[in-house]
């Protein structure tokens, strides 16, 4: 079982990508499961959403303590929120950032988990260019599968224009292939450098 944990805001679609990956996972043939936990409902608020995904049933139902993957989609909550609680070496992580892991003041996480299963996406900004508004939530869901492997791009996309139909559904998919492809050109150009 690959399990995701997505920390963000109120209001920026935290939920939503938890439940698209989980569709993703599903139109791929697995087995999924998405849920959210909040603490006060309302708009700003941390809010966390967890995924699961599958090749046997999930009887799984508690919020994932030890994630394969954290999604980090508003980096403010970094150094007040504890995102990295419970993650292995093994894991994954990718965060809604211009910056890097060292401007982020992340040297220590790069010490514990290996800089591959480490990266940064401007996913706000691709989302703003593609669909016009910060929702950074679907860029992160491409860059994640771009990562990981978990989940292939397509079914990222085709789960985003079930969701969104219309010109809406368009521009998310074309935020979360935007992602996808710069993580795969970071990961040339790092493996050209090694």
């Amino acid at each position: 079982m690959f399990e995701v944990r997505i920390h963000g805001r109120g209001g920026q679609g935290v939920v939503t990508a938890a439940e698209l990956l989980s569709a993703a996972a599903f139109l791929a043939g697995r087995q999924s499961q998405a849920f959210p936990t909040f603490g006060s409902e309302r708009m700003g608020a941390p809010v966390t959403a967890f995924c699961r995904i599958s090749e046997k049933f999930i009887r799984s139902r508690e919020p994932v303590g030890k994630p394969d993957a954290l999604i980090i989609q508003d980096s403010t909550l970094l150094h007040h929120v504890p995102v990295f609680e419970g993650l292995p070496t093994s894991g994954y992580v990718l965060i809604n950032s211009t910056r890097s892991f060292d401007e982020l003041g992340l040297e220590d996480l790069l010490q514990k988990v290996p800089s591959n299963r480490c990266r940064t996406v401007p996913a706000t900004q691709l989302a703003l260019e593609q669909v016009g508004r910060p929702l950074p939530n679907a860029a992160l869901l491409g860059a994640f599968a771009a990562m990981t492997n978990q989940v292939a791009i397509e079914f990222i996309e085709s789960a985003i224009r079930e969701r969104f139909t219309g010109q809406m559904g368009e521009a998310n998919a074309a935020a979360a292939r935007a992602a996808y492809d710069l993580v795969l050109r970071k990961d040339e150009i790092h493996a050209k450098a090694s």
